[in-house]
């Protein structure tokens, strides 16, 4: 891995983990892979655009994160369950001085996590629903009896700014927020994102399933603050400006 922007040169373990980490307090950072052309999948499944090094970048944001936020589609579609320590994260965690474990929180507007599924099943390492009060409480109360935490935030659909201030009053400050598309433009246009780490892959692949599969209410402006490369994939560090 070497770094392109800013002070190029290349990176050891020590220096690829100090290029990610954030300061101290509340953040959100998306983190997505993508092709040149805007597709997010292959088949369905965001794996067939990565590499070693977009996997060893995915793995140092979950380790450098105290919550990972993702939408119940994505979740399903890519088979997620819940963090354990002797996975690839725990044990990088573990190196970085992190707690083994982080939460997984789901969004669902309709609450449709499966209170059978391997992502609730999860006693010592508790999955997290967020929700809203026009979710059935009857499968609220199931996937709370699961073991699963359960926030509500919002009436009639997920309040994203209410959710996030949730997390962080449980100590979940820094939010890695993995997609997909939907939860990315409701992100957007709530206005809680901080960053962007989008990792491009030198592929096309057209098709539907892209970064964003719908227009904003207004164009959102980023600067960019890092480039690294590996095997001709980009992994881009974009900050939101403010105004």
């Amino acid at each position: 891995m070497r770094r392109l922007l800013p002070d190029p040169g290349p990176l050891d373990d020590a220096g690829l983990a100090a290029a990610y980490r954030l300061p101290p307090g509340r953040s959100l950072r998306v983190n997505f892979v993508a092709s040149l052309d805007g597709a997010i999948t292959v088949a369905g499944r965001s794996a067939g655009l990565g590499t070693p090094g977009d996997k060893r970048i995915f793995d140092l944001l979950r380790a450098l994160a105290d919550v990972v936020l993702v939408g119940h589609g994505t979740a399903a579609a890519e088979g997620y369950g819940p963090m354990t320590p002797e996975s690839a994260v725990g044990r990088l965690r573990t190196s970085l001085g992190r707690p083994a474990t982080a939460p997984i929180a789901v969004v669902s507007r309709r609450a449709s996590l499966d209170p059978g599924s391997r992502m609730a099943a999860g006693d010592d390492f508790p999955t997290i629903l967020i929700t809203c009060e026009a979710a059935d409480p009857s499968r609220r109360a199931a996937l709370a009896d699961a073991g699963v935490t359960v926030m509500v935030c919002g009436d009639d659909d997920v309040d994203l700014p209410a959710a996030v201030d949730a997390l962080a009053d449980r100590g979940h400050e820094q939010v890695l927020c993995e997609g997909g598309p939907h939860l990315l433009r409701a992100a957007l246009t709530a206005g809680v994102v901080d960053e962007l780490d989008l990792s491009i892959a030198p592929a096309l692949v057209g098709g539907e399933a892209r970064l964003l599969q719908a227009a904003l209410p207004d164009v959102v402006r980023l600067e960019l603050r890092q480039v690294l490369e590996e095997d001709g994939v980009l992994f881009t560090r974009y900050g939101l400006r403010s105004g």
